[in-house]
């Protein structure tokens, strides 16, 4: 396949940054997208001009590194699929792809498409963990736990902090990055001594970082990797309600 590329340059976050255009040749339907850029990367290498930075780590869709803003969708127009598990095989020979990092004013920009996510840590530090001493793992069903609230935790839990919902919704909200964070602890026995405080804590933190405030647009769960309902933020909600009475 050939592509022709636009990729969004930019050396910092003092740079006003710009679209350059590539163009790469002989890419093999069988590549991830990332190893398409790694492609470009080795041929801007051996040119003598500077390769274009991105972020990633696992590469298996796990770990929430990968993210960038392909043709206008967070993660490209694949559902469920992280950028680092798209495939070229979903392009057309001879398309034009536009490549831009992240979109918000928490994420700012460290260099070309990678953007500094500490924002997020922030919000996981203020409460987004269970602080009781646990101990050990318990024997099988020895804490009851509904089946409803097992299975509503496990699938908030499967966020994996990519920051697509960020990029994706008009107000730059995280309240499903939060409130999937809220919901996965707050549903199970271990966290519900600290229910109340966490998603107080956990709100006011992402306030504090400048996230946009949700108003049910849905455009987080169309772009999430992982197909988060929006019922984790109607869950963060009501017991930030109930927690702020």
């Amino acid at each position: 396949m050939n592509l022709t590329l636009k990729v969004w340059r930019q050396n910092g976050p003092a740079d006003s940054g710009r679209m350059v255009t590539y163009q790469v040749t002989d890419v093999s339907p069988d590549m991830s997208f990332l190893e398409m850029l790694d492609v470009l990367n080795e041929r801007l290498i051996l040119e003598g001009d500077d390769p274009v930075a991105f972020d990633h780590d696992c590469r298996e869709g796990i770990c929430g590194m990968c993210g960038m803003v392909i043709n206008g969708v967070a993660h490209g127009e694949q559902k469920a699929t992280t950028t680092c598990q798209l495939h070229m095989r979903h392009f057309e020979d001879g398309a034009t792809v536009t490549i831009e990092p992240w979109r918000a004013a928490p994420f700012p920009v460290v260099k070309d498409l990678v953007v500094d996510r500490g924002a997020f840590d922030r919000i996981i530090q203020a409460g987004g963990f269970i602080s009781v001493p646990a101990g050990s793992a318990p024997d099988a069903h020895s804490v009851p736990v509904k089946k409803d609230d097992a299975d509503a935790a496990f699938d908030a839990a499967t966020c994996i902090g990519c920051g697509a919902c960020v990029a994706a919704c008009p107000n730059g909200s995280a309240s499903l990055f939060t409130a999937a964070k809220i919901t996965h602890l707050g549903l199970l026995p271990q966290g519900g001594p600290e229910r109340d405080s966490r998603v107080v804590s956990m709100v006011e933190q992402m306030d504090a970082e400048g996230f946009g405030g949700c108003t049910n647009t849905g455009e987080c769960t169309a772009v999430c990797p992982k197909g988060i309902s929006l019922d984790v933020i109607a869950q963060m909600n009501r017991d930030y309600l109930k927690a702020a009475k």
